[in-house]
């Protein structure tokens, strides 16, 4: 401890730890210039130094003695006074500490005292010489070679482009392996220079030349009148030209009016697409950040925005943080979906975090979607966005004819069983369509939201299904890497067809995932050129970027993957777009359910008909009736709303009222149970004590009830009063203590799923 002298100021510091207070510091004279409000100091703390942010300054000392801020490494402040007010909110509204609220707004090579690594460095990479399109092609090459398959179906998920070590060591492969493909012609070993600027040295496509069609003038005109801090919404058909309005709205903002923004979107599939376009226009103004990229990549972009190098951040939800001085405008693409929600403390919404920035700052808020969230259609509603619409596609376009296939009418064919086993997962009106769109050749895009080869394994004997032995799901088959996988712990084990419940032999796959829907297009279409994209295969930092590149050429026939090719993808040569199963995801035990499939099919659909040609969506499903389906074939979303607020009303959840899910876990089941039902009483006794008008419903175990080795129970908060609501969930975070060490309590406000 150190004696405070009369000159000596005082600074409190929020840490990144479980806290809900600041601790205080004196700053010494020598640190005095760059000790302010908003920058990062390295202080003492139990024994040990950590980087804390300086979030105010103290007139009156607190009582003892105080320890002295060690060093303060930046010449500039982190975080300027807006950055900070909105870091203020995002604690309080999501219940999370300041000190790990501002670690989360901090690029990863900031929040550490330790240098980054330097700017350029070379290795070793594999690439892909020769494409193998086809599985039949793959199948007569690697035939007596399956651990040089491995290695090249590795490297194409990868992107077609890896470090060696990416490729080899995951799957534990010899030198001898890798020689033997380049031997054959199918890889070749280059020396690459690896640049921290990802997107310096791919070619930038020429601006588009196009002239705002009457509703997009008018779009262009409100955004302008917009006043400073204010926001709408841009409602527009899928096709309609919403980026189109974005591009020349930023125009005016950074070109004309010299300010910076912010443009978000939900997908790093979607990155590189957004990327070239606002290059195109922008040139190297542009950065970009998410977490595909490495540590370096997002400081070097931090950096130079904060720098005022570059004036326009372009990522997923992360870069609602961006360190923009005098951001003029931001933009949250595909606002309706759920990826913006941060599923770790602070479990803030980058949409809602979007809109207080933009009060914070001045800036206009736009948020664009063809399928708004319930929650931005009530804010229209009630007068807090402007409603802008676009209600046509430009040039004469027109949406796809949507036709409904009924599963439960479908027949399959006797005989053949490979038929009939196909005929399950493509219906005959689907795979004629197929086989027609690629012999015009035009394109086709197949969208399953289930990966891996089949759902789970069954014994046929004892119906014993194989589970996660860490989490309350069945594994999920996967043939390439062959095993199986839980996708919510990554647990992984090898498929064996013994049953380790009876010891019978008859084990059977059962449900189909897009590993086995791509084996069956390739039988339908053996000379196709077909991509699967979904987590499994593009896990390197390019795949997405690969795919949608060689697809966008035209070197890919049909494009089949999850809700990752659902959004945002504009080709003009797709006229077929066909949902597998639009059951998925439609009768899980969650209240957005029905407007997630709705969103979904909606999306989809709108892939189809960007060119002049003829083209139609194929939509099979076992529920025909069902209100997402029927609204979605007719591109309703104002219907839908209509149908689905109904719901909504009774029992009430949002955008009727407000909710926070309250997770109880732990790794002893009855401390889960009795914290649970402590939490749940201790939360309505002071709603009553405090006359908060909050109801608390529940406990109750999740519906995942276990999930990386931790059982999980829930209650919720409800209201419609913010504050009483806020106020309550302030109290559990702050003052609700497990009486076991095992349990932990988790708030997460303003939930997008109760799973």
């Amino acid at each position: 401890m150190t004696r405070r002298t009369v000159a000596d100021r005082i600074v409190d510091v929020a840490l990144p730890l479980p806290l809900f207070r600041a601790y205080s510091y004196t700053v010494p004279p020598a640190l005095a210039p760059r000790a302010v409000v908003g920058a990062r100091v390295l202080v003492p703390v139990r024994g040990t130094t950590t980087l804390g942010i300086i979030v105010g300054e103290r007139d009156t000392p607190p009582e003892g003695p105080l320890q002295p801020v060690r060093a303060c490494p930046d010449e500039r402040p982190v975080f300027d006074a807006p950055l900070l007010e909105t870091a203020r909110w995002i604690a309080t509204h999501y219940h999370a500490p300041l000190g790990v609220t501002l670690r989360a707004m901090l690029p990863a090579a900031l929040t550490g005292a330790q240098r980054t690594q330097p700017a350029l460095r070379t290795e070793r990479v594999l690439v892909i010489a020769e494409e193998l399109p086809t599985l039949q092609q793959r199948d007569a090459l690697f035939a007596r070679a399956p651990k040089q398959r491995a290695v090249y179906e590795l490297l194409e998920q990868l992107g077609g482009r890896a470090p060696v070590a990416a490729v080899l060591e995951p799957l534990g492969a010899s030198a001898a392996v890798l020689r033997a493909l380049v031997d054959r012609g199918l890889l070749r070993v280059e020396r690459a220079t690896v640049s921290r600027d990802p997107f310096a040295t791919r070619a930038r496509p020429l601006p588009a030349s196009h002239t705002p069609t009457p509703a997009q003038q008018d779009a262009l005109e409100a955004l302008a009148a917009l006043p400073p801090g204010e926001g709408a919404l841009l409602f527009g058909v899928t096709g309609s030209g919403k980026t189109l309005v974005y591009l020349e709205f930023l125009r005016r903002i950074v070109t004309e009016a010299g300010q910076g923004a912010i443009v978000l979107v939900p997908e790093i599939a979607l990155t590189p697409q957004t990327v070239d376009r606002f290059r195109a226009v922008f040139g190297d103004q542009v950065a970009v950040l998410h977490s595909g990229l490495s540590a370096g990549e997002r400081y070097d972009a931090w950096r130079a925005l904060q720098r005022g190098e570059k004036r326009i951040a372009v990522g997923a939800r992360s870069a609602v943080f961006a360190p923009i001085a005098d951001l003029g405008a931001i933009v949250v693409d595909e606002e309706h979906e759920s990826s913006y929600k941060q599923s770790e403390a602070p479990r803030y919404h980058a949409r809602d975090v979007a809109a207080r920035r933009a009060r914070a700052t001045g800036a206009r808020l736009i948020l664009g979607s063809a399928t708004p969230s319930l929650e931005t259609w009530a804010a229209v509603d009630a007068g807090r966005l402007r409603l802008l619409r676009l209600p046509d596609r430009p040039a004469g376009g027109v949406m796809p004819a949507v036709t409904v296939v009924d599963l439960r009418t479908e027949r399959r064919p006797d005989g053949d069983p490979a038929l009939r086993r196909r005929r399950g997962v493509l219906s005959a009106p689907l795979e004629a369509a197929l086989e027609a769109t690629v012999q015009r050749g035009e394109q086709a895009i197949l969208l399953l939201n289930r990966r891996g080869f089949a759902s789970f394994v069954q014994c046929t004997g004892c119906g014993d299904v194989r589970v996660c032995p860490n989490c309350s799901v069945s594994l999920t088959y996967h043939q390439s890497p062959a095993g199986l996988l839980c996708h919510h712990c990554q647990h992984r084990e090898a498929y064996v067809s013994r049953c380790a419940a009876c010891g019978g032999e008859s084990a059977r796959q059962r449900g189909v995932g897009t590993q086995q829907l791509e084996a069956m297009v390739a039988e339908v279409l053996p000379a196709a050129h077909i991509a699967r994209m979904d987590v499994d295969s593009t896990r390197g930092k390019w795949a997405h970027t690969e795919i949608l590149d060689r697809f966008g050429a035209g070197r890919i026939d049909v494009l089949l993957g999850t809700q990752m090719i659902a959004k945002g993808l504009d080709f003009p040569n797709v006229t077929l777009v066909g949902v597998i199963d639009a059951d998925v995801g439609i009768n899980l035990p969650d209240f957005r359910a029905s407007e997630r499939a709705f969103q979904l099919l909606s999306q989809v659909a709108g892939r189809a008909g960007r060119g002049s040609r003829r083209c139609r969506v194929l939509i099979q499903t076992r529920v025909p009736e069902h209100h997402a389906v029927t609204w979605a074939v007719r591109h309703d979303y104002e219907g839908f709303v209509a149908e689905e607020l109904a719901a909504r009303r009774s029992p009430a959840y949002p955008p009727t009222c407000q909710l926070t899910n309250v997770v109880v876990s732990g790794t002893v089941l009855a401390h889960v149970q009795q914290e649970a039902v402590r939490g749940a009483a201790w939360a309505r006794e002071a709603a009553q004590r405090h006359h908060l008008p909050v109801e608390v419903v529940g406990p109750a175990p999740c519906p995942i009830e276990r999930v990386q080795s931790r059982d999980r129970w829930h209650f919720y908060l409800r209201g419609t009063d913010h504050r009483a609501l806020a106020r309550l969930g302030r109290g559990i975070a702050q003052a609700f203590v497990p009486a076991f060490r095992d349990v932990r309590v988790i708030l997460d406000r303003d939930p997008v799923s109760l799973l």
